[in-house]
């Protein structure tokens, strides 16, 4: 989901971002393109839904011999142009003893290529006013660059590159394997409440092979993993096949794609096969579990429940219930726990957004004052209201309008929506469905909260992780000598 980080004070910013005409479609002689669909022929009250139907009909689709699929989408607001290239790998890919390999290959990927020296890839985007990245998920791994509008062959050459020709060495392999285990203790053996967060994951998946280990991956399955590997990996992912393209931003979609075909189009397909994401298995009672942290000096806790896959009617209600639930001041934990009871530090809850069965999580981070027992048994209590009885229309408009606010702002950059598009286009095979998820929110009823709550947040779908102090050793007492106290 699109994370709800501010709200948005009217709506002319998303007009002025999706006000502009459909530019001509790029005619692809070397592949096939798909067409825009029609405008929908009712009119849209919505400004905000209204600027989204007509961004999605700017979106185009054009797919190369070669497999790779090809997301476009021009906006001459602002003379910058980004470039996100999505490959159809995550964790769930990975095979039994190889967890974290998937993130592994990530930083394996800016480690040089063919024609492009270590580092330089960072230095060649950077010295044009760039930036870039890379990020792994369970479903997903991508790359990206946002660069000046005249400097998109550079990065479409870049891309290409390490797509048909990365380096792949040993020396480059165990440089990058002691990065990523300096990252994991960075991130997660030395961070607080860090460890319990990845254990409620593989006890919500118990039994699911794809998500039930962590996207990081184990310290021990990262020392084990072999150079052998990484030769194997690129074979089978890192394909034209395998890949969505977007570009958006400032940009000639016909030199586009003449550049697209020119660096991309000569790239051999491979045999790819991704893991298969069936039904995870039933959840017939609670599970629990206590989870020593040092770095913590009050428990906390995490509840984890197994929810439907993202894009389903079921998952867009318990997303917005998240909202009510902990996002902002406002919302009812925050009320209950931080504000009027003193028992919280901070609450917070989310939903991974995977493209197969899904985790709503809720953290609560106690004060001193706070206990775990009592404060769970608040927080059952408020889940057992949402259960009984829909939220007010007003609770739901204010969620509705958070998630609005967060949608618009994730998708103003040219940044944001490359990403979003080739994520989309990876996921679900169709980028435009970008233009259509607020709506999707905007539909949720205040009783399809509630029906959905009380299906999916009861008490034996309920895996719950402790977190506490590190118990301190009892320290003996000398005995005094006779005749004295």
């Amino acid at each position: 989901m699109f994370r709800r980080t501010a709200l948005l004070a009217g709506f002319s910013l998303a007009s002025a971002l999706f006000s502009g005409a459909p530019p001509a479609s790029a005619e692809p002689p070397a592949g096939r393109a798909t067409p825009p669909e029609p405008a929908a022929a009712r009119q849209v009250a919505d400004p905000v839904l209204g600027a989204l139907e007509r961004f999605g009909r700017s979106i185009q689709r054009v797919t190369l011999e070669n497999g790779l699929r090809v997301v476009l989408n021009p906006d001459s607001s602002s003379p910058t142009v980004a470039v996100a290239v999505t490959y159809g790998v995550g964790s769930r890919d990975e095979r039994p003893g190889q967890s974290g390999f998937a993130h592994l290959f990530e930083h394996m990927m800016f480690q040089g290529s063919r024609n492009v020296k270590k580092g330089d890839h960072f230095t060649l985007i950077a010295e044009r006013g760039g930036t870039l990245n890379g990020t792994t998920s369970s479903d997903r791994t991508n790359y990206f660059e946002v660069l000046p509008s005249s400097e998109l062959p550079l990065a479409l050459w870049l891309e290409a590159d390490r797509m048909r020709s990365l380096d792949v060495t040993p020396e480059n392999f165990e440089n990058q394997r002691a990065v990523v285990q300096e990252e994991y203790r960075m991130r997660y053996e030395n961070a607080p409440y860090m460890r319990g967060m990845l254990r409620l994951g593989e006890l919500v998946f118990d039994g699911y092979a794809p998500y039930a280990h962590p996207t990081i991956g184990s310290m021990k399955e990262l020392e084990a993993a072999k150079f052998e590997w990484v030769k194997d990996f690129y074979d089978r992912y890192y394909a034209p096949n395998n890949a969505v393209l977007a570009i958006t931003g400032d940009f000639d979609t016909d030199q586009a794609m003449r550049l697209v075909r020119e660096y991309f189009g000569a790239i051999p397909r491979k045999a790819t096969a991704r893991a298969e994401l069936g039904a995870p298995p039933a959840q017939v009672s609670s599970r629990r579990e206590t989870v020593e942290d040092p770095n913590v000096k009050t428990p906390g806790f995490f509840y984890g429940f197994r929810i439907p896959p993202s894009q389903t009617k079921e998952h867009y209600a318990l997303e917005l219930l998240t909202v009510m639930l902990a996002d902002g001041e406002s919302s009812r934990l925050h009320q209950l726990l931080v504000r009027d009871r003193a028992l919280a530090q901070r609450v917070s809850a989310w939903t991974r957004d995977q493209v197969g069965p899904d985790e709503l999580a809720i953290s609560v981070v106690l004060t001193e004052k706070g206990k775990l027992a009592d404060v769970q048994r608040v927080l059952d209590a408020e889940l057992e209201k949402v259960r009984k009885a829909p939220p007010s229309p007003a609770e739901l408009s204010k969620a509705k309008n958070r998630v609005r606010a967060s949608f618009v702002f994730g998708i103003q950059t040219n940044m944001g929506r490359a990403v979003k598009l080739s994520e989309y286009e990876s996921y679900y095979g169709d980028a435009r469905q970008l233009a259509r998820e607020l709506g999707r929110y905007l539909e949720v009823t205040a009783e399809d909260v509630q029906r959905a709550a009380a299906q999916y947040l009861t008490p034996e779908r309920r895996s719950l992780v402790e977190v506490v102090p590190v118990a301190k050793p009892a320290v003996a007492k000398a005995a005094a000598p006779k005749g004295q106290p």
